[in-house]
């Protein structure tokens, strides 16, 4: 019999599933996703949840509760079933399944290779854009990971610069062989992949094969007599194996590659650790976070090993993983690692010896995570609940929103939103702005116009909304914080009131020299100590304002500097300008060349000669 008060119903819908792979996906009365699961056989498992006998956890026995409909996809094996589900999960999210949290404080390393010159380099954030880019991480050891990438910099030749420094030869780079010259087309991309294959091999864990690799090519290079080659790859031997000396990881059989994985937990965090054990060396230390509430240690790391195993290279899928529990779909999960490997895969949870020892390391170490992550948060929530009480706020502000401007007298004017939620930097909802004041040119700056015009631009769609409207919108601050004092606050509050969102909207200015907070309407600062908590985290903001704004200022201005008379012809692009470049070598001798000489150049037909030539013969 059933447990529903929809027994009936559900009854019909179990009933034709059949006993095959699959995956089911359970739905409300409003016909939202509540959970998604997958099965060696569907009827039986689906059929499992709503048995009297079955002691299911609170989580699962209010979702059971709420189904109303129930739908499945049929597969052919039990592998397909755990990736479809996989990829099911992470397009609805449902509210019942475990999942994690994308952590922005462990960095991951991205390899571009939707790119025909791949960059590579660190960041904090995931973006699917592209299928072909290759994150490796979440790497809990971020300073070993920035040594890391700056010997792989050093040792082998990449590109340096987003952008060309010049337009017709190579920069210094080039000259002292840390780039291959790719700004100049100097090395094809097939060349340029074959180092950046080996770099990836360090992120994969490959190391060792990777220095047989090199071994092979030096002597090959030293038997060629090509003995500066041989010379290079020797030093590139030598600073591969300096990477991670330290982390020798004693175990009987080091040839067989091996992850470990285990949890530590209290009532509101989980944090998860992976270490990734190559050759008896600790090559990687991974981390991950899930809501504890969100499912059983056992379901956990279960959806862990599945996401992480999902993003990888078959060839960095290892012969043994270590595990602290029982996986509720352990084999589902060896056989599909094992088809992707193409060998077995054997998933273990070790009971002696020092395979035990391994687990209860990697434990011990995500315990530590656990207890950094629960100070982090107590100390965001203390300087949260202090600025709500300096401020006579009624609730904690959830969101902080911190401007600046930044200019070197009036040129390049531009200015910076940083967003706080919950007290810790959300960089994925940062925005600048260009200021357009047609007043504000090269020798006058307007700091007070400049905000007055961002903070309008910023809230112009939210212009006579009522507060029970503004309320219920995820991205309307509960705080505004200006860097600056009384004239820059006034000219925000004057520019909001036109809007009418002020009193409604939380307004405060935080001035430089004093760490002086002042409110709208008081000629004097607030009574603060500057090491209070709620002080110090607007100084965090102001800090990010100021750190954000001048860096895009730089930008403009690099931009500016780099700017030719040639950008300005159009149809003309970088290769056409390098190309005419290189035949007159210089703007002047291009302005005074005929049509048929324009011609004579690569690529320079007769309407884009006549373009250039009108270009510098306006009359």
């Amino acid at each position: 019999m059933l447990l529903s008060p929809l027994s009936e119903m559900l009854e019909e819908q179990i009933k034709p599933l059949p006993n095959e792979p699959g995956v089911y996906l359970m739905r409300d009365h409003q016909g939202d996703i509540l959970y998604i699961g997958k099965s060696k056989r569907l009827r039986s498992r689906v059929r499992s949840y709503f048995q009297p006998c079955q002691n299911h956890s609170p989580r699962i026995t209010l979702m059971v509760q709420q189904v109303a409909n129930i739908e499945f996809i049929v597969t052919d094996t039990e592998a397909e079933a755990l990736a479809l589900e996989a990829n099911l999960i992470k397009r609805h999210q449902p509210y019942f399944n475990v999942l994690l949290k994308d952590d922005k404080k462990y960095p991951y390393v991205c390899i571009t290779w939707s790119e025909n010159y791949p960059r590579i380099f660190i960041t904090r954030k995931r973006r699917l854009n592209h299928q072909r880019d290759r994150y490796y991480g979440p790497y809990v050891d971020t300073h070993l990971l920035r040594q890391t990438l700056r010997l792989v910099k050093r040792v082998f030749p990449l590109r340096q610069r987003p952008q060309p420094l010049f337009k017709d030869r190579p920069c210094l780079n080039y000259d002292i062989g840390r780039c291959p010259g790719v700004c100049q087309g100097l090395i094809s991309t097939e060349d340029y992949h074959k180092i950046v294959e080996k770099i990836a091999m360090i992120f994969q864990g490959r190391t060792e094969e990777l220095l047989q690799k090199l071994s092979a090519q030096m002597e090959l290079a030293a038997s060629q007599l090509n003995f500066e080659k041989a010379a290079q790859v020797r030093d590139q031997i030598k600073a591969i194996q300096g990477l991670g000396i330290d982390q020798k990881v004693t175990l009987p059989d080091d040839t067989i590659s091996r992850d470990a994985i285990a949890l530590a937990a209290d009532n509101t965090y989980t944090c998860i650790q992976l270490f990734q054990i190559r050759a008896g060396r600790l090559v990687g230390r991974l981390g991950f976070f899930a809501d504890t509430v969100s499912g059983t240690p056992e379901g956990i790391l279960q959806r862990v090993l599945e996401e992480h195993y999902l993003q990888v290279n078959p060839v960095e899928i290892p012969s043994e993983i270590l595990v602290q529990y029982p996986l509720p779909e352990t084999d589902i999960l060896a056989d599909w690692l094992g088809s992707q490997k193409g060998k077995k895969v054997n998933i273990i949870v070790p009971q002696k010896k020092q395979k035990a020892e391994l687990i209860r390391l990697v434990e011990r170490n995500a315990g530590y995570e656990l207890e950094k992550t629960k100070r982090h948060a107590q100390q965001n929530l203390l300087a949260l609940e202090d600025l709500a009480k300096l401020l006579d706020l009624q609730t904690i502000p959830h969101r902080i929103e911190g401007y600046d401007i930044s200019h070197i007298q009036g040129s390049n004017a531009v200015a910076s939103q940083v967003v706080f939620i919950d007290g810790v930097p959300a960089k994925q909802s940062y925005r600048h702005y260009k200021i357009k004041n047609p007043d504000i040119t090269i020798g006058h700056s307007d700091d007070f116009a400049s905000l007055a015009e961002v903070l309008g631009r910023r809230f112009r769609s939210y212009k006579n909304k009522s507060e029970t409207e503004l309320l219920g919108l995820d991205d309307y601050p509960n705080l505004i914080m200006i860097d600056g004092g009384k004239g820059q606050l006034s000219s925000v509050i004057n520019i909001l009131e036109t809007m009418n969102l002020f009193p409604g909207l939380k307004v405060i200015s935080l001035a430089k020299k004093r760490e002086e907070i002042f409110l709208p309407g008081e000629s004097k600062p607030l009574a603060t100590h500057p090491e209070q908590p709620g002080v110090q985290l607007l100084r965090r903001v102001r800090d990010e304002a100021h750190r954000f704004a001048v860096t895009f200022h730089r930008q403009q201005r690099l931009k500016k500097s780099r700017h030719s008379r040639l950008d300005d012809i159009p149809g003309l692009g970088f290769n056409r300008q390098k190309q005419l470049l290189a035949h007159f070598h210089s703007i002047d001798y291009i302005r005074e060349a005929s049509l048929e000489k324009l011609q004579e150049v690569s690529g320079i037909g007769q309407a884009l000669a006549t373009e250039i030539y009108n270009y510098f013969h306006p009359n």
